[in-house]
């Protein structure tokens, strides 16, 4: 093979690993990847929609300390937000997770003892952590969620069928609105980052429970004014969802008829 050739050939072999893993088109009918779990409502990123709303969402919680700190800021701004709680500390902080409940947030599984599923994951491990989180959300709101974060955003095709199966929608986050606020680097970069890559449909990961001093309750005070004076307002992931564009517009079609 000439220079030439495999120059082009490499080129090819890598808009292919690039373009196949996010395109339908290219990565066949059979490859489950993002696209392929978001157009059936499997599984959230973020959502398409045309009006100005962010959900928020906080993991590792509920802290007897840090949440009742970013609650306070969130009632502040009339900021409705999904907090994905772990289900053992929600056995330790019933309380903190009822006012959570009280004042209009969603409260969503993140696991009982915040497991990195490995894979292959094991679809008994899987039941097993989120139904002793939902036996804790239960306890606390009387009733189960509908929202399930895997802890590192850790996934395959076992832990999506076994949560749905469950009635819970697995839901990552927008990949430009990932804070890194349990690494502490700095309530401007925390803040600059949101504000600068606010879109319609994000779905921004905090968390209100870090290891050290965290600096998420400072940068709500500068996010959230700000984007409210661009015209955002905050929902909760299942607020969002019923806002997308598309059910938007299947509403519309069943009022028309």
């Amino acid at each position: 093979m000439t220079a030439i050739w495999k120059t082009a050939a490499a080129a090819f072999a890598a808009v292919t690993l690039v373009f196949g893993l996010s395109s339908p088109a290219l990565a066949g009918p059979h490859v489950k990847n993002r696209d392929y779990y978001e157009e059936r409502g499997e599984m959230i990123w973020e959502v398409h929609t045309s009006q100005k709303v962010i959900a928020l969402t906080f993991d590792d919680g509920p802290d007897p300390s840090e949440t009742g700190q970013i609650l306070d800021v969130l009632h502040q701004y009339n900021a409705k937000c999904t907090f994905f709680a772990i289900g053992k500390r929600i056995a330790a902080y019933p309380e903190v997770a009822r006012r959570v409940i009280t004042e209009g947030h969603e409260l969503a599984n993140h696991t009982y003892n915040h497991v990195y599923f490995k894979k292959p994951i094991s679809e008994q491990q899987i039941q097993e952590e989120l139904e002793l989180t939902e036996r804790e959300i239960v306890k606390v709101s009387g009733r189960h969620s509908s929202l399930f974060r895997p802890p590192g955003g850790m996934y395959d095709e076992t832990l999506v069928d076994v949560s749905n199966s469950m009635g819970l929608t697995p839901v990552l986050w927008s990949w430009h609105q990932d804070t890194r606020d349990w690494n502490r680097p700095g309530v401007y970069s925390i803040s600059s980052r949101v504000i600068r890559n606010a879109r319609n449909g994000d779905i921004v990961l905090f968390h209100d429970h870090v290891h050290g001093q965290s600096q998420t309750r400072e940068a709500l005070k500068i996010i959230l004014p700000e984007l409210q004076k661009q015209g955002f307002r905050f929902v909760t992931v299942s607020e969002l969802i019923g806002l997308s564009d598309a059910r938007q517009a299947k509403n519309s079609r069943h009022l028309a008829f």
